[in-house]
């Protein structure tokens, strides 16, 4: 829909949602007839990580599978961070969500008897993920959705426009300052609204090496932190072990259901050295795969993903997608390795959400990668991420859906932005290159303070406005993981190897924190003092 500056300055009782991927989706469709207004950047479904999922949804739907199960695989990946409670309600309303996708017109893969078919991905104890031929399923369950979507007529869809601060007053939520994308130098507009969910995705361009979209830059958890809103676990950030590397930004995804069906890691001498670094080896956890991969290029070592053996002349016919982006490179799975390695692919931390998807901000909600449920601890199991989408989508929807929710009296007060100038575009790959050689697989006191530092100068004094919501979530990550001195799931430190059972819990923090963090860094090394982790 176009939508002129005049039309989207104004009051709404409407139920703002900010994203067109699966949570924000999902939701406005959970909400009809509830009038919903969503915000998107780019067209519906081109800029959300859901579109590029290719492993699918977890859910125990096959006979000898239980919730119970696959909570527990759930809380053994998660480091010891995971809460159990919500673990286990989202393992049991998965039979649910996934109904309700069968209800909008996913096509998920079924067996000869017409039941769901189900793969297994790394460190499930069961198969129990369900697909769309193979690694579509992204792709086709965002398809059906927005199909969905534009036949709902209590759903309006703005697209375009991207949400670069969020306006209170008292704590509260009372609307969204936006911005026409690609457009740094006309006045922003506003659109007030006492209920805004914020669906916006990852954090995953804010890496030089990542499989997430240009979207993924951390604008939600950004605007929320900026209004004041708790962060959790923002140290907690997945890198995929097998993105293809042929030189695309963002890289191609060989997914891990390709390592489930029998696919192996070797270096460039053809030697599997996985099996030295766990019981598992290729289906171990992906932070032990990914730091696997890592140190084979460290070393110097080429890595490779060899399908060959495992599905040779099937792997067209059962990974489509992954065989697209070898063949547009150049390289045939078929009769060749993979080359890979490690991305930035899923952050397990984001805006604090309750069980409800309520933040600590009155009105504003949050869901998918953007949110932090304490579904995944250190570590997220594989496929889990769709599934939680759904399944938090579905509940802020039952929890907005019972509340009155009236206009507010006026609209706010846009913040006082001086000036908003061109981002250079150096600015932003300097950011993405200190984040993935600072903040990345593997991480070390100096080079997070360096990070630090560098991102809250950005943070304080830049003149753009995108630049300073990814410096503002950066510095947040970076903060976090410097603050955190052990090692544990995704978040891997030389300086501090070993798990630490003292720091067992969760990292509740906010901007102001991590300000003081990166302040504290300017001091004489000999005055500095850990900083503790805000349980």
């Amino acid at each position: 829909m176009s939508i002129q500056n005049d039309d989207l300055t104004r009051n709404t009782d409407d139920v703002v949602i900010v994203g067109g991927g699966l949570a924000g989706l999902f939701c406005a469709l959970k909400l009809a007839p509830r009038p919903v207004t969503v915000i998107s950047a780019a067209a519906l479904g081109q800029g959300a990580s859901t579109a590029w999922a290719q492993g699918g949804i977890a859910a125990a739907v096959a006979e000898g599978d239980s919730a119970e199960a696959h909570a527990a695989d759930t809380i053994a990946v998660g480091a010891g961070l995971v809460d159990e409670t919500v673990a286990l309600g989202l393992a049991r309303e998965a039979g649910a969500r996934i109904h309700d996708l069968l209800h909008y017109g996913v096509p998920f893969d079924r067996d000869l008897e017409g039941k769901l078919a189900v793969g297994r991905e790394a460190a499930h104890s069961a198969r129990r993920i369900v697909h769309v031929r193979g690694d579509m399923a992204g792709k086709a369950i965002i398809s059906a959705l927005i199909e969905a979507v534009r036949r709902t007529p209590s759903i309006q869809v703005i697209e375009g426009y991207i949400a670069e601060a969020l306006l209170t007053e008292h704590d509260a939520v009372a609307g969204l300052q936006l911005r026409r994308v690609g457009d740094t130098t006309a006045k922003p507009v506003t659109i007030a609204s006492r209920a805004v969910v914020l669906a916006t995705g990852g954090i995953g361009h804010l890496y030089a090496v990542t499989t997430n979209p240009a979207e993924a830059s951390g604008l939600g958890l950004a605007i929320a932190a900026r209004a004041g809103a708790v962060i959790a676990d923002p140290e907690f950030v997945q890198f995929h072990p097998t993105a293809i590397m042929v030189g695309r930004d963002p890289a191609p995804l060989a997914t891990e259901a390709l390592r489930g069906e029998g696919a192996t890691l070797t270096n460039d001498k053809g030697e599997r050295f996985m099996q030295a670094r766990h019981p598992l080896a290729e289906l171990a956890p992906r932070d032990v795969v990914a730091r696997g991969v890592f140190a084979e290029i460290a070393a110097g070592h080429g890595v490779f993903l060899d399908a060959r053996e495992a599905l040779g002349v099937h792997f067209a016919e059962r990974f489509p997608t992954v065989y697209a982006s070898c063949m547009a490179a150049g390289i045939d799975p078929v009769k060749q390795p993979i080359p890979v390695a490690p991305a930035a692919h899923y952050h397990m931390g984001g805006i604090s959400v309750d069980a409800h998807g309520r933040t600590s901000l009155k009105g504003l909600w949050a869901g998918g990668e953007v949110s932090c449920t304490g579904a995944h601890g250190a570590n997220r199991l594989a496929s889990n991420s769709l599934l939680e989408a759904v399944v938090y989508a579905a509940r802020i929807a039952e929890d907005i859906g019972g509340m009155p929710i009236g206009a507010p009296a006026r609209l706010p007060a846009a913040p006082i932005i001086p000036r908003n100038c061109a981002m250079p575009a150096i600015a932003e790959a300097n950011l993405r290159v200190m984040m993935a050689s600072h903040v990345g697989v593997i991480r070390d006191a100096e080079r997070l303070a360096e990070a630090v530092r560098s991102f809250a100068a950005i943070e304080r004094d830049t003149g753009n406005i995108a630049l300073r919501n990814m410096a503002t979530t950066a510095l947040l990550v970076a903060a976090s993981a410097w603050t955190r001195r052990e090692s544990r799931g995704a978040h891997y430190r030389t300086d501090y190897p070993i798990e630490r059972s003292a720091l067992a819990h969760r990292t509740m923090t906010t901007l102001a924190a991590a300000r003081e963090i990166a302040a504290s860094l300017y001091e004489p090394a000999a005055a500095r003092t850990a900083q503790p982790i805000i349980a």
